[in-house]
This record gives C-alpha cells, structure tokens and sequence, in this order.
C-alpha cells in the first residue's frame, strides 16, 4: 500500500491545459479543494513480479522488445487509485462537470505518484541498477490485450481487486500496467513519448504544440 500525502497539482494543471482549462484564482481554490477530497478516497496499491528475460508472454511487438533490449530481467508492475475514486469520478460527473475534469486530471496525476513510488520501492529490493522508463500495453505495438496476462502473472483480480473489463480497459479506471526493464548495464535512451503513441494524431496537447509530459527522445 501506498499513502500519498499531498497531489501534484502542477501536473494536474498540465493536464487540464490540454483540455483548454487556464489556471485563475478560482481554479486554483478548486483545485486545492479536489485534492482533499481526492486524498480522501484513495486507496493506493500497487503490485509487481520480477521476471527473467526473454520471455515471450511479455513481449508481443516489436517496441518492447526494443524497450527491453540489453535487459535480463524485467518487473511487471500494476497500480491503482482504488474504487473509491471511481466512484467519486462518477458522482462528480453528473452532478459538475467542471469540478468532475479538474478531479480526474487530478487523479490522473495521482496514479502516476503511485507507480514513481512503486517504481522507488522496486529499486530498493533488486539488484540491478538500471531502470528503463515504464512501458505499458498500447504504446507504440504493444498490444492493449497484453494486459490480460500482466493481470494474470501478478493475480491482480484477487490481491488488489485490479481487473479487466471486455473493452479492456481497466477497473478501476486509474489504474496503470507497465513493464520495466531492468539491467546490470547502462541502458540507452530508448524513444518514447509522441514517436510511440498510439494516440499521437488525435491527441488534444499535439493540437496545441505541447505534449502530454514525456518529451520525445532518442537514442
């Protein structure tokens, strides 16, 4: 389990930048006030299994095989805010709509704290030192139904209540799946971000000349 004690609400407002909200006074005070009630309701955990490589269950695509090239393990990680922030999501959207946007950009920077911490507590418990950055089902060709097995391997459904709807999205809705490469060599910087998402030539931050916060990089 994971207790978060405060939302990074810059990030938040990154979020909403790309849906055309602009931070004032009065978004501001909305947004400290979603923020407790988010706090509130969170129920953060998370999971994770380290995993010898190769291994042909995880690397259906090219891009994750290009992702773990050079590593000989990887750790499987999934995360989630709880059902209790679904559920709050869900009252807030019909009954406000403006605050319902701001507590989802919210929460979706709260589950990306989550996994930065799961992935700080992992550092501390294998021997590599080198991380790649997390890559998860529907990057790049990395198939979306790729997390049906992630869920599998770490018994997800009957530990921490993470599950997969047949539209494979995940439920809770804020939750995360991801592979991490590890190794006991330098990793290059791999590409990530726009080059690799699936979501690049509808995406509201691309429209506006921004991104959504991994900057393009190369090897």
């Amino acid at each position: 389990m994971i207790t978060l004690q405060s939302l990074n609400k810059a990030e938040a407002v990154r979020y909403l930048g790309g849906a055309g909200v602009a931070p004032n006074d009065a978004m501001n005070a909305l947004l400290d006030d979603c923020e407790r009630e988010l706090l509130s309701v969170i129920d953060a955990k998370y999971l994770y299994r380290v995993i010898d490589l190769p291994c042909g269950e995880l690397t259906q695509g090219q891009d994750i095989k290009k992702h773990l090239a050079g590593c000989q393990r990887a750790a499987v990680l999934c995360a989630t805010l709880g059902a209790g922030v679904d559920r709050l999501l869900r009252v807030s959207q019909i009954a406000d709509m403006s605050r319902a946007v701001v507590l989802n950009s919210l929460a979706a920077a709260a589950i990306e704290q989550v996994c930065d911490e799961a992935e700080r507590l992992i550092a501390e418990r294998v021997s590599e030192p080198y991380f790649t950055f997390r890559f998860s089902p529907g990057y790049g060709d990395y198939p979306l139904d790729t997390q049906k097995r992630l869920l599998r391997l770490l018994d997800a459904p009957r530990k921490i209540g993470l599950s997969l709807n047949d539209s494979l999205l995940l439920t809770p809705v804020k939750s995360v799946t991801a592979v991490i490469g590890l190794s006991d060599q330098p990793i290059p910087r791999g590409k990530r971000g726009c080059a690799i998402c699936s979501l690049r030539e509808t995406c509201a931050y691309r429209r506006k000349g921004t991104h959504c916060g991994f900057e393009n990089t190369a090897e």
